[in-house]
């Protein structure tokens, strides 16, 4: 899929009314859709834990928190790139607390063509992180492979009394006998056995 047919998911944390009613033309609904606004950290909390978002952008602050704790531990507990804006004279403080947990900022007040950047950015990260899911689960796939297939061999060695070079050679030759993977065998030697 291309960038250009991604629509990504937004989680809007602002109390600023100026603000939230500019969303509609600074969030363009062919890319980012569903736009959700919150105005309170204890919503966002909420809305978070009940669907994944793409992104999470702070405009503090708010009611109820300033949103900092929010924004680190959505960093740390999602796969969400989370945009913080702050007013410009407390920024470099900000920039010192947020920043490496991966949060990035931005001072305001801000320009649309500033903000636009900033969403291209956004993307640009979102998608680095998706590379980083589809490894990450295709090591967890190859992990679980190598588990099934290494019970399976220590089911023959227990069962049959073969050694391990032999259990890992019967497992490799019916796997090329029946032109299934490895895991498959293994499966199979499980239920069979165990």
């Amino acid at each position: 899929m291309s960038l250009k047919e991604r629509v990504y998911s937004v989680l809007v944390v602002s109390a600023s009314e100026k603000f939230n009613q500019t969303l509609p033309e600074i969030f363009d609904s062919s890319v980012y859709s569903p736009v959700n606004c919150v105005t309170a950290v204890s919503a966002a909390k909420r809305a978070i834990s009940e669907r994944d978002f793409d992104f999470v952008i702070i405009n503090s602050p708010l009611p109820d928190d300033t949103g900092v704790l929010f924004a680190v531990d959505t960093v740390a507990s999602y796969n969400t790139v989370v945009l913080f804006l702050t007013k410009a004279e407390l920024y470099p403080d900000m920039f010192d607390r947020l920043a490496e947990h991966g949060v990035f900022l931005m001072q305001k007040p801000t320009s649309r063509t500033a903000f636009q950047l900033a969403s291209d950015w956004l993307i640009s990260a979102r998608e680095r992180i998706r590379k980083t899911e589809k490894k990450t689960l295709s090591i967890e796939e190859k992990m679980n492979e190598i588990r099934t297939v290494n019970r399976a061999k220590w089911i023959l060695i227990s069962e049959l009394k073969m050694t391990e070079p032999d259990a890992h050679r019967y497992i490799e030759k019916q796997a090329m006998d029946l032109c299934v993977p490895k895991s498959r065998v293994a499966e199979d030697i499980i239920k069979t056995y165990g």
